[in-house]
């Protein structure tokens, strides 16, 4: 898919969101360009290209695809604009609900998603799902209560109370919009965050959407981003040690019982254990 068709397509996001490309300034050979402090195109073959920016990816050379920037317009509940925000290397233009009346759409969940509290993660959702009556129940309270702030919000509006004192009973789940520009190094690094499996559902929603457009943009840099970044595993030195370790013979369970000296927490076993499965996947 060529630029030009990217740019202004829409990808719905949630039940009211979506992602949309408005400008993109650069591609795989701009970062190509930056990285030669040269001029001009077709200097080298696409392989040689593909190649470098896989050295760049792969020693952490980060300013060449700084070159690239990414502009969208991206319409999504408050409550995950707040989480979005705490990324603070991109420019930032919001709809403002003190100038503009704010608009009559809220996020609802996906039966799916209504879970109770996960037991072993304080800040996310459990694997486990509720009943479909109980979910359906939980639901039909969130409506109702929504419903209920935004009649109350139009109530004060037309008392002639300010917008900006009129919006501040609306819930995290109202939607908001922003134009959202950011360069290429650090849009992967929101991105390989916010698409891991243990990010928020909803974020990961957004991060998705956009990754499916940066791959077409930049493919060999979003490859590279796969290889060396996405997908990779990063080991510390108490890490490599136990994996030294294990390639001479030992295995898993005898590492257990000799954590002292490996120098790694019982927690970072586990997490150590983590990455030894991603690798067997």
């Amino acid at each position: 898919m060529s630029k030009e068709q990217v740019i202004g397509k829409e990808i719905k996001c949630l039940d009211h969101g979506f992602v949309r490309l408005v400008d993109v300034m650069g591609d795989d050979g701009s970062i190509v360009q930056a990285a030669r402090v040269s001029y001009g195109a077709g200097t080298k073959t696409v392989n040689e290209d593909r190649g470098l920016i896989r050295y760049l990816m792969r020693h952490k050379h980060t300013t060449p695809f700084e070159m690239v920037e990414f502009k969208f317009h991206i319409k999504l509940p408050i409550f995950i604009a707040r989480q979005w925000i705490r990324h603070r290397t991109a420019n930032v233009n919001e709809y403002s609900g003190r100038y503009s009346i704010m608009k009559d759409d809220f996020y609802l969940p996906e039966l799916d998603q209504i879970r109770p509290q996960s037991e072993n993660n304080k800040q996310g959702r459990s694997d486990k799902a509720f009943s479909e009556e109980k979910a359906s129940s939980i639901r039909a309270k969130l409506d109702k209560v929504q419903k209920e702030l935004y009649s109350e919000y139009e109530t004060l509006l037309e008392d002639d109370l300010a917008r900006e004192l009129a919006r501040i009973n609306l819930p995290l789940s109202n939607y908001t919009e922003w134009y959202w520009k950011i360069d290429l190094h650090n849009l992967f690094h929101f991105l390989r965050l916010r698409i891991d499996s243990h990010a928020q559902y909803e974020i990961r929603i957004y991060g998705e959407a956009m990754a499916s457009i940066v791959k077409e943009i930049v493919p060999h840099a979003w490859q590279a981003f796969e290889d060396y970044s996405l997908n990779s595993a990063n080991f510390s030195k108490p890490e490599l040690r136990a994996m030294k370790l294990l390639l001479e013979g030992k295995n898993v369970d005898e590492l257990e019982l000799d954590l002292d000296s490996i120098g790694l927490s019982k927690r970072e076993f586990r997490e150590f254990k983590l990455k030894l499965e991603q690798i067997n996947e």
